[in-house]
């Protein structure tokens, strides 16, 4: 029986870990290298190495309803998206509330983990840390929970710019990018649009003479900012969307998307335009880019073939000569240095782990790794999500498949590798946002039944329907059943308006009447959306349901 955990780092999905541990009644003891929590959120000026970093204006761009914990709402007065000094305070106020700091040893390396000689019997793991005084020292635990990140090991290709050692400008990987104070007058050039490569072009550009946007494979640009002005995430990102993504073509829903991106920027027109379609990779998300290129800040240029002493050549025979700075954002190797090799199993450019956090191969399942991941979403509910489940296993609550079962689902993919995402060699960690929660959820036992909640709470199930996939709707049954979640749902919208509160206007009835008349007409629909997840989700008897709704005698 499992009863302690080691936890490794102390960022979201550690803190979670340690949470969810305490929720199961195991005795978590952290270890976090650093002299703080947060891990990537923790801003510092100097990048340490084999650390995650970020720069100081980075705020984050899914929005506060939709990242923080599922039974710890992000106070109302915080900003919808959150500079990483407001999300490093969330996560001060959440570890605080459930007195996690005191299982969290700072300035500690965890040098290896080992499996113990009797592992075959035991399950047990050897835990070897460092402290800041280089004192080694040996723990046993009964499981580990690695929750290291993806984002500490820079990946710098330099093998693929032919000339890069004839440069004779400076060049650094967006890891090492803290500002634009060094780039006043030069001429830039970025390669990569990914999100930090889209934000370092933007914020260059304000003071450099020139910034060149290197793309091999071009993007879809998407915006943080909805229709009147809602988060995107908190407008599409909800159950009924998804239902549309199993049901219609994906061909025509990217054609409806890109038409309706388009409207607001051609991507052919701002040299934008990639070779894939929306839906087969995660898109870029920056509001100022279209913006900086339609003043000519940032111009977008294709992949770099050549390199020539202050030169850059480009593939289309395109030279621009003088550059002073190459910003090379392309993105981050994983590894686990600490780790016996024969503990990861790997598949093709994947980490193989059962559907993204248990190992395959061992005999006992004491080894999990938590936010391995990425997705349209934040990581902290997906993390949860993930500890949750994990626990749970530790526990003995629940059972995963055989080995040979798991490696099977690992090699074929899990069902959140959605038929949205095509391209899983370009992308091995991205899974579909509400299919993974869904997926881990079901695992967990906390996954909403839209056809229970149709006929027990019609006002709940509009709002698990038709809102956003807040985390909120994992905590409505189930293990860890909260009893705020309900009200945490009707009030979501209520915490994403109450930073607009500044100045008192006069609000337009016109536009509320003809607001609910469309949620009125919309409802229509709810027959048919249910009748889907009826058919993934079997409707419980109706004997069973009298028995619910009967009043029980006491």
């Amino acid at each position: 029986m499992v009863r302690t955990v080691a936890v490794i780092g102390a960022g979201p999905s550690g803190l979670t870990s340690i949470k969810s541990c305490l929720d199961e009644g195991l005795e978590p003891t952290c270890f976090e290298s650093s002299d703080d929590i947060g891990g990537l959120w923790k801003f510092k000026e100097v990048s340490e190495p084999n650390r995650a970093s970020i720069y100081r204006s980075l705020t984050i761009n899914i929005s506060k309803e939709m990242m923080c914990f599922s039974d710890f709402p992000i106070p109302a007065d915080y900003p919808n998206y959150m500079h990483h000094s407001r999300i490093l305070q969330y996560f001060r106020l959440y570890a605080e509330h459930f007195k996690l700091l005191q299982h969290i040893h700072f300035q500690t390396s965890v040098r290896s983990v080992r499996q113990r000689p009797d592992f075959s019997h035991s399950g047990q793991w050897e835990v070897v840390t460092e402290n800041r005084e280089g004192q080694e020292k040996r723990h046993m635990f009964d499981s580990v929970i690695v929750c290291s990140g993806h984002y500490s090991y820079p990946h710098l290709p330099l093998k693929d710019f032919s000339g890069i050692e004839s440069f004779e400008g400076k060049y650094f990987h967006s890891w090492d990018y803290k500002g634009p104070e060094d780039l006043h007058g030069k001429r830039v050039v970025v390669i990569g649009i990914g999100n930090s490569g889209g934000d370092i072009a933007v914020e260059s550009s304000r003071v450099a003479e020139q910034v060149y946007l290197s793309t091999r494979r071009g993007a879809w640009v998407i915006r943080v900012l909805s229709d009147n002005g809602l988060p995107v995430d908190m407008k599409y990102n909800t159950r009924f969307v998804h239902i549309l993504f199993q049901l219609l073509p994906v061909n025509w829903l990217s054609w409806f998307g890109e038409k309706k991106l388009n409207a607001m920027y051609d991507h052919t027109m701002y040299a934008l335009k990639p070779k894939h379609r929306l839906f087969s990779t995660i898109p870029v998300i920056n509001d100022e880019l279209p913006n900086k290129i339609l003043t000519g800040g940032v111009m977008v240029k294709p992949n770099v073939q050549q390199i020539r002493g202050s030169s850059v050549v480009f593939e289309d025979g395109s030279v621009v000569d003088k550059v002073d700075v190459i910003v090379f954002a392309t993105g981050y190797n994983y590894d686990f240095p600490f780790l016996p090799p024969n503990v990861m199993h790997k598949s093709g450019h994947r980490l193989g782990l059962y559907k993204h956090v248990f190992p395959p191969t061992l005999e006992h399942p004491t080894m999990a790794v938590v936010g391995f991941i990425h997705a349209l979403g934040a990581i902290m509910p997906q993390a949860e999500m993930q500890s949750r489940w994990v626990t749970r296993v530790f526990k003995g609550h629940k059972k995963l498949p055989s080995n040979q079962a798991m490696l099977k689902a690992v090699e074929y993919g899990c069902p959140s590798q959605s038929h949205i995402i095509s391209k899983l060699h370009l992308v091995p960690l991205q899974v579909d946002f509400v299919s993974y929660m869904d997926d881990i959820a079901g695992e967990v036992g906390v996954r909403p039944s839209l056809a229970w909640l149709f006929f027990t709470d019609y006002p709940l199930f509009k709002r698990v329907l038709w809102g956003p996939v807040t985390a909120y709707q994992y905590r409505i049954t189930g293990p860890g059943k909260w009893s705020g979640a309900r009200r945490a749902i009707f009030t979501q919208f209520e915490r994403m308006f109450q930073p607009f509160k500044t100045r008192q206007v006069e609000e337009k009835q016109g536009c509320f009447v003809a607001g609910r008349l469309l949620k009125l007409s919309l409802t229509t629909m709810v027959g048919g959306a249910a009748a889907y997840y009826f058919h993934l989700q079997p409707p419980p008897s109706l004997t069973y349901l009298l028995s619910k709704l009967t009043p029980q005698r006491a």
